[in-house]
């Protein structure tokens, strides 16, 4: 009994920040939307709805209303282990917490989004040309992280996490709200962990996932990464929650389903992550046609997905148009396939019963399981026999062909600007969890997937592991990053860590409860499995974990607004000055800003005839024209210059070829002259 009441803690405490997270998006989109974002009526809309999302999802769990012998088996000390590491992995990442608000790369961009809807609670963002006597040809005002569109700008990425980090603005806190999430996706691995392979090995399952380098990585500043993985493994753990019920249904299926749905909210890849979920779905609706109960799971788990995936998808049309015309080339493919699919799902319902009596063939149970040993292998032995390259072909591959290109002459490395090293895309993942954990998880997935294909049997793993199989090969094929790491390992964050570690744990005692007959082998077995799964990911986080990057930004971005007059229209004619800082200037310190057009050829300074027409025209608007650059020399043509920001600090290392293993430093300077 005890370790049932105990179970059953560790299974709703796992579900509710998915449950939770869901709720504060459903609330605070619409608000977006309508541009009425703003502290009084997200609290009043979002913390109920995230309330009652909490209350649906757990209510049976916390009462005991499963299936017989289902559910999860944990102790007292055991949950308690888990929810120390949660908070121990909360409190770290606190204290070791990154200031990124320049805008040099995703999380800075995510943390002007946030701030800007935090203090505003609209989009776009006006470009305030009358400061600047009206639109001219000779300035624009997008920079890096955000597109024109007709009056303003619009950022980047999709809403989702914005409308969560904006709680940290209003708190007052901005940094400590990843560090937050961070806690709560260790309570989700561990309990799809606890879930699937058992509550002892839920610890074990949140330690590793814990020291991972990636997830430290992520859970220090303003990545999406974080919560997708909240949305994916929290929608897993309540999906299976759900066809364990003792009266499964729609009170069950469409949380899961919605919670899912709302991954593609946080991240456009969250489309190809769910895809696995329609397909899943269709087959518990056949299995309601043939009598079985979990297929009342089927249609409630379809609905919430189309939910909550068609709000990401509206979300993006609406709030992101211009990032999803960027990444056409392949969202309109996934969206094919999505469309297939979905068209597939109700065909394959209906031929259901036709195949009731089939049985596969008896070699097929084997060969799928060498076909995961083959993939693993064969993505493990790629750099032997393949070099991914790419051809610029645009001004966005072009910037990042040259950006390796620099990388590599740092690292000592061949100079192949054309390289993208995903070959190492594998390497990668024994990087930052080990040898042992991926071949644990390689041998777990082909041992399940051999039960699944011979009698359908454990039941509970199919939809993991198809999203986790189907992730894992797609991300590691084609991660589409610039490769440089910590950076890259971002792409392994939201599925295939956490997935990869719970399948190892569940191979660690797959291989304890079968190749040990004596217990006390047994049990010094298990110990050497379980220093195998910590210790790798410990030795390659250790060179970076204590070491904060990007701190002191939010000090100097201070001190550089306070700098700015009350009354000025600031003009960017230094180009990497103007991508980190014209949205900075204009939603953090409150100041018009644009930047002035280069001339073609590659010059990043502007043209002096045309930034003296454009101070002129903000001083025919009455403002006062304030000119900005990295050097003294770019701002002095137009009065004195003055340093109003001189930042030395420590950012990510850029390694291509090892586990990054230390930090470099970061030197911001900005010059002011008042025209």
């Amino acid at each position: 009994m005890e370790r049932d009441r105990s179970g059953r803690v560790l299974a709703a405490l796992s579900v509710s920040p998915a449950l939770a997270l869901a709720g504060w998006l459903l609330a605070g989109l619409p608000l977006l939307l309508a541009g009425r974002f703003a502290p009084l009526p997200a609290v009043l809309l979002g913390v109920p709805a995230a309330a009652l999302l909490c209350w649906a999802g757990t209510r049976g769990v916390l009462r005991g209303r499963r299936g017989a012998g289902q559910g999860v088996q944990a102790t007292p000390w055991q949950v308690a282990g888990v929810v120390a590491v949660a908070a121990g992995s909360g409190v770290f990442n606190v204290v070791m917490h990154s200031e990124q608000l320049l805008v040099r790369r995703d999380p800075a961009t995510y943390a002007q989004y946030a701030a800007w809807i935090a203090g505003h609670g609209s989009l776009p963002i006006p470009n305030q040309a009358a400061a600047f006597g009206g639109h001219h040809p000779s300035l624009y005002f997008h920079s890096v992280g955000t597109y024109a569109v007709d009056g303003g700008v619009v950022p980047q990425f999709m809403p989702g996490p914005p409308l969560v980090f904006a709680i940290g603005d209003w708190l007052g806190a901005p940094f400590a709200v990843p560090a937050v999430l961070g806690a709560l996706a260790v309570l989700t691995v561990a309990g799809v962990a606890a879930r699937l392979a058992g509550g002892r090995w839920a610890v074990l399952a949140a330690a590793a996932f814990a020291v991972s380098l990636p997830i430290l990585y992520t859970s220090r500043t303003t990545f999406s990464e974080i919560p997708s993985l909240i949305l994916l493994f929290g929608g897993l753990a309540l999906a299976q929650d759900a066809i364990e019920a003792e009266r499964p249904g729609w009170r069950q299926g469409l949380p899961a389903g919605l919670v899912l749905g709302l991954a593609v909210l946080v991240r456009v890849d969250g489309l190809r992550d769910v895809l696995p979920v329609l397909a899943y779905a269709g087959l518990l609706v056949a299995m309601r046609r043939s009598g079985r109960p979990q297929g009342a799971v089927g249609v409630p788990l379809l609905v919430g997905l189309v939910a909550g995936a068609g709000l990401g998808l509206l979300a993006a049309y609406v709030l992101a148009r211009p990032y999803l015309e960027y990444l056409s080339g392949s969202v309109r493919p996934l969206l094919l396939i999505c469309a297939v699919v979905l068209v597939l799902t109700p065909v394959g319902v209906a031929v259901a019963p036709k195949l009731a009596g089939f049985r596969p063939p008896r070699w097929l149970p084997t060969a799928g399981a060498a076909l995961v040993v083959l993939v693993m292998a064969g993505l493990y032995a790629r750099p032997w026999f393949q070099t991914v390259t790419r051809k610029a072909t645009n001004a966005e591959d072009a910037r990042t062909a040259e950006f390796i290109a620099q990388i590599q002459q740092a690292n000592g490395l061949p100079v192949q600007p054309d390289r993208l090293y995903f070959e190492l895309s594998l390497h990668w993942v024994t990087w930052y969890i080990g040898i042992p954990a991926v071949v644990l998880a390689t041998v777990a997935a082909a041992v399940l997937l051999r039960r699944l294909l011979r009698d359908g049997r454990p039941f509970v793993w199919l939809l993991p592991l198809a999203m986790i199989g189907w992730t894992t090969v797609t991300t590691l094929l084609r991660p589409e990053i610039t490769p440089d790491q910590p950076w890259a390992s971002r792409r392994l964050v939201p599925v295939v860590i956490p997935g990869l570690i719970v399948l190892a744990v569940w191979g660690l005692g797959w291989l304890r409860e079968r190749s040990w007959p004596r217990e006390r082998v047994r049990r010094w077995a298990t110990v050497a499995g379980v220093l195998l799964v910590l210790a790798p990911p410990v030795v390659t986080s250790i060179g970076t974990a204590f070491t904060p990057v990007e701190r002191g930004e939010a000090a100097a971005v201070r001190s550089m607004c306070a700098a700015l007059p009350a009354e000025a229209s600031v003009l960017f004619v230094e180009r990497v000055t103007g991508d980190r800082f014209t949205q900075l200037v204009r939603g953090m310190c409150g100041r018009p800003a644009a930047q002035v057009k280069r001339p073609p050829g590659g010059s990043d300074l502007a043209a002096e005839p045309e930034v003296r027409a454009a101070v002129e025209r903000v001083r025919a608007a009455g403002r006062v024209p304030v000119v900005l650059a990295a050097d003294p020399a770019q701002v002095a043509p137009y009065g004195t210059p003055r340093q109003i920001m001189g930042l030395v600090t420590r950012q990510d290392e850029r390694s291509l070829v090892d586990p990054p293993n230390g930090t470099w430093t970061l030197r911001v300077n900005v010059w002011m002259a008042v025209g």
